[in-house]
């Protein structure tokens, strides 16, 4: 049952906590920015899923989230044909850094350091193929999208284009973008989202950060939340370390109008996570992670693996994001093939008890505290 403000309050039928509903000034509640039953979003999470995980989040309330940085136009358009036939409102993920330029020094450099795997493992570093391309959000994805108008359109790394922002608003899709820092968000706030996604250090997977690179400037999601939900005239949605329904209570009383989770995910049936992945979030490994940047060149959060532990998990000799992460693929594909996580990218965040081999409808429900 919906209270008046909007927000949500225990009662026989429902069984749902009630939540504070913060409302941004021009009076719009939680439903109004996710349309959903629950303010809960299931983070996009490239690698570990696809359109299965979040249709399975919509039919447990929360908002489902596809990333799509990693998908080809024939393959993106698959995965929205699937979420639009439940007619859920759902969220869609872009990344907006500015692709590098290849510098032939730095790639040989980095070659050089994975040389005595390769030699480990019989393999031709001359022979590594390009790996897969994370693509920034611009007009010809834009344009494959509008047909589907989705509800939320999120972005990590900053925002696209100002004429690309104004295009995802002509079709009547919110607009929301992760922030690492206050200084962040009310770069974001300026610029028009309907909302900004507090992602605490503790977060699984890359930071979104995009005014600096520097690590320390980033804060826990619990000190990060209250100082974004004090400064913003938006909604705020938190992100990081919320694994349960007391972490997810915790942040809506630290001014959260939202909570994003994504590692307490990972493990659900619908999840593509690979055996070795799940291996490892199974483990007494998991309770160790460490940002890195060696498997993409972009600083991200993972279980501590072999290549993490003997390189160091950040080398100055990975090159820029996204280009490191194709001389470490043969060597990724070669262990996970004989069943070792050493060189695979374990994203998962610094909480990982929530982590349930269950459906991700029934987790959902759970997160939100509905019995």
């Amino acid at each position: 049952m919906r209270d008046r403000a909007g927000g949500f309050k225990r009662g026989a039928a429902t069984g749902v906590r009630r939540y504070p509903a913060r409302s941004d000034p021009g009076g719009s509640t939680v439903r109004d920015l996710l349309g959903t039953e629950l303010p809960l979003i299931q983070a996009p999470m490239a690698g570990v899923q696809a359109s299965a995980l979040a249709r399975a989040v919509g039919a447990g309330g929360g908002l489902g989230s596809l990333p799509c940085a990693m998908l080809a136009a024939d393959a993106l358009r698959r995965e929205l044909d699937a979420l639009r036939a439940d007619g859920r409102p759902f969220n869609l993920n872009f990344f907006c850094h500015a692709p590098p330029t290849p510098e032939a020094a730095r790639e040989r450099a980095w070659r050089d350091a994975l040389q005595p795997y390769y030699a480990e493992f019989g393999l031709d570093p001359m022979e590594v193929p390009s790996a897969a391309a994370r693509v920034p959000f611009d007009a010809v994805t834009a344009n494959l999208v509008e047909a589907y108008r989705p509800a939320v359109v999120s972005f990590h790394f900053g925002l696209p284009a100002p004429e690309l922002v104004a295009r995802v608003r002509a079709w009547g899709s919110k607009v929301i973008a992760s922030a690492t820092t206050l200084a962040e968000a009310h770069w974001l706030e300026a610029r028009g989202v309907d909302a900004v996604i507090a992602q605490g250090l503790e977060a699984g997977g890359h930071r979104g950060h995009f005014l600096s690179n520097d690590l320390s400037l980033q804060s826990g999601t619990f000190t990060l939340l209250p100082q974004l939900a004090r400064a913003l005239r938006v909604p705020v949605i938190a992100a990081g370390g919320i694994a349960d329904a007391r972490g997810v209570a915790a942040a809506f009383a630290l001014g959260a109008s939202a909570v994003q989770v994504g590692t307490a995910y990972l493990l659900c049936t619908e999840a593509t996570t690979h055996a070795v992945h799940r291996a490892a979030l199974a483990s007494d490994a998991a309770c160790h992670t460490a940002l890195t940047n060696l498997f993409s060149g972009g600083a991200a959060r993972g279980i501590v693996n072999r290549l993490m532990r003997e390189l160091g998990p950040l080398n100055t000799l990975a090159p820029a994001f996204p280009l490191a992460a194709a001389a470490v693929a043969p060597l990724r594909a070669h262990a996970e093939r004989r069943g070792s996580g050493d060189f695979s990218p374990l994203w998962a965040g610094q909480n990982t008890h929530g982590c349930r081999a269950i459906g991700a409808a029934t987790l959902t429900r759970a997160l939100a505290g509905v019995h």
